[in-house]
């Protein structure tokens, strides 16, 4: 049985005011779903990307407006969205605290691709549950499909 605390995970400090984690995956033995931990500070946001895998959005606490596809709103603590796959998506907390948000991908192994890029090196397309960090740059800018 693989159990994961998150009130102890330890998270990856990004730009933005957004820590990171990715506790369960194909990396740590999963079969089959991921899971990502997002900490978001007042203001803090994932920037707009999509994922090959479905992805389910619990907001654990605090407020945050999802945009998936061209619809957004607004989501608070005990509520769930559905992210289907390949959708352009992003978060943003537009509360006063930090809010913390649980993903869980219907996939073990999840390709993302930011719009922009986004990571230490400006890193468009990151592989979730790769046996190391594995990101890359694109070439071009990435076009984004529903």
């Amino acid at each position: 049985m693989q159990v994961v605390d998150l009130n102890r995970t330890e998270t990856l400090s990004l730009r933005g005011g957004l820590e990171v984690a990715f506790p369960i995956s194909s990396a740590t033995g999963s079969a089959a779903s991921a899971v990502v931990w997002i900490e978001l500070e007042p203001a803090g946001a994932v920037p707009e990307h999509c994922d090959s895998a479905e992805e389910l959005l619990y907001v654990v606490s605090g407020e945050v407006e999802a945009s998936v596809g061209d619809e957004s709103g607004v989501l608070r603590a005990g509520e769930l969205a559905v992210v289907p796959p390949m959708a352009p998506h992003s978060l943003r907390n537009v509360g006063d605290e930090e809010a913390r948000v649980l993903g869980f991908f219907a996939g073990c192994t999840v390709v993302s691709t930011f719009t922009d890029g986004f990571g230490p090196e400006d890193e468009q397309l990151f592989v979730i549950g790769a046996p190391r960090f594995l990101a890359a740059q694109l070439e071009e800018a990435a076009t984004l499909r529903a």
